[in-house]
């Protein structure tokens, strides 16, 4: 019994330290890729019953409640044809194959995005420093993007497969 009143609180130390660093939000900002401050207004807007008679579940979970859909398992991850990536929620074209590379991290993934396509927000939505993408024309959530991509961009635009539709 003596032990058990000696490292316990040791350990309750040790797990609201953990707490505090793991979820404190970190003035950490990308150096590449800024964040507008202020969401803007969206030329596209529906309702949520407007949107889910033209999402299924799953598109609907990613876009409009920033879902994100398990890594591996979307369409577009290892595509490679020629051709354009749209928003699946508004047909907003935001990405062209040949700014698509494959980055082996499970989604698709691109170095850059169609000039005025995405709009940039922190998220810190999981105890971490991350920039969200969203469409600019209908605010759908795209993925997040990342200051460790291979190309002279130095971008990886990590994009769920159901957010996006391809047309050649």
């Amino acid at each position: 019994m003596k032990f058990y009143t000696q490292i316990l609180p040791i350990v309750l130390v040790t797990f609201c330290i953990f707490g505090y660093i793991n979820y404190t939000p970190q003035n950490i900002k990308p150096s590449v890729v800024k964040s507008t401050q202020k969401i803007k207004e969206y030329k596209m807007k529906k309702s949520d019953k407007e949107w889910k008679e033209i999402l299924n579940d799953e598109e609907y979970r990613v876009l409009i409640n920033k879902g994100t859909e398990r890594p591996g398992t979307g369409e577009y991850n290892i595509h490679m044809k020629e051709g354009v990536y749209n928003c699946k929620g508004c047909d907003n074209p935001l990405f062209t194959s040949d700014q698509k590379f494959e980055s082996n991290c499970g989604w698709p993934s691109f170095d850059n995005a169609i000039k005025g396509s995405v709009e940039y927000k922190d998220d810190y939505s999981v105890g971490m420093v991350r920039v969200e993408i969203l469409c600019t024309n209908c605010g759908g959530h795209l993925g997040h993007v990342f200051n460790d991509g291979p190309t002279e961009s130095g971008k990886r635009y990590c994009v769920n497969s159901v957010s996006i539709d391809f047309k050649n």
